[in-house]
């Protein structure tokens, strides 16, 4: 990689806070960048592209029918990268300018229905003692927060206050939030530390949920879990933390909760990222309708 790539990975990481796996993704698409710049163009810095050679390699991912939301993730990098340039006097002229994403694919969220959500703590086979208290305690705060996957793993002890009942959630960018949690959950989360400390003691450190080992959670085994209780109710192909993430939201929608509100609780940082459950909200309204309108 170019050391001006390598500037730019470190700003993102040092002063805009961003997440591991944007990183992660964003250092691949310089370095494939790059790689075909010099294969190409014979051209080492990604700096030193122009319009012409940014679409010449774009034109190139769409001929490999490269995923749009890939692509898309491609061209943010590169416009990032450019911005910083520029405002690093590295470049004097932005090539990016006039370069656009292409239009995003309109998906609505996968969700359970209530129903099913309903019947994941009621019928989830839950093991006794505290494997059983924390896989438990771990659905409940994903459906009541609407919380994501990194922000579950990285909570910390102090982050839950059983007191006032609520819970400080670090989002992206670092952001805070504060959560409110239902009684039930608060009284969960008690019995939960209590057998967490019997087999610990000091704790396991300041993770809020560790492993059997005691050690902190990572995705692939929050992944996992979560896949095999949501089995037991669903028979979606999709079943992930993000999916109880979306039956938050919808379920909340639906039952009268402010866009706003929802928008302060998912952690979003425009409402425009919120206004996506309101479709789920609609294709509900139009069942009812036609369901009850004596002329449906």
């Amino acid at each position: 990689m170019s050391h001006h790539s390598d500037f730019f990975l470190d700003y993102l990481f040092r002063v805009r806070r961003y997440a591991k796996h944007t990183l992660t993704a964003y250092r691949n698409d310089l370095e494939q960048f790059e790689s075909y710049l010099s294969a190409v163009f014979d051209v080492s810095e990604a700096s030193d592209a122009d319009a012409a050679m940014i679409r010449s390699w774009l034109a190139s991912l769409s001929r490999e029918k490269v995923a749009r939301a890939t692509f898309n993730r491609k061209v943010s990098c590169l416009r990032s990268f450019f911005n910083y340039m520029e405002n690093k006097g590295v470049v004097t002229r932005n090539p990016m300018r006039k370069i656009k994403s292409l239009k995003a694919d309109e998906r609505l969220p996968v969700f359970l229905e209530e129903e099913k959500m309903a019947a994941l703590f009621t019928e989830g086979d839950f093991a006794d003692g505290f494997s059983g208290l924390r896989d438990l305690l771990m659905l409940e705060i994903f459906y009541s927060t609407g919380i994501r996957l990194s922000e579950l793993i990285n909570l910390r002890h102090g982050d839950l206050d059983p007191g006032s009942g609520q819970i400080r959630i670090s989002g992206k960018g670092n952001k805070q939030r504060i959560v409110p949690l239902l009684d039930k959950v608060v009284l969960l989360y008690q019995k939960y530390s209590n057998e967490k400390q019997k087999l610990y003691e000091a704790g396991a450190g300041h993770w809020l949920f560790v492993t059997d080992k005691g050690k902190q959670l990572y995705p692939m085994w929050v992944q996992r879990k979560v896949s095999r209780y949501m089995s037991m109710v669903s028979t979606k192909t999709r079943k992930s933390p993000h999916v109880i993430r979306h039956s938050f939201a919808t379920h909340m929608l639906n039952r009268g909760a402010d866009l706003n509100a929802i928008k302060e609780l998912l952690g979003h940082a425009n409402l425009s990222a919120t206004q996506v459950y309101t479709h789920n909200s609609i294709e509900k309204i139009k069942r009812v309708y036609k369901q009850a309108h004596p002329r449906a």
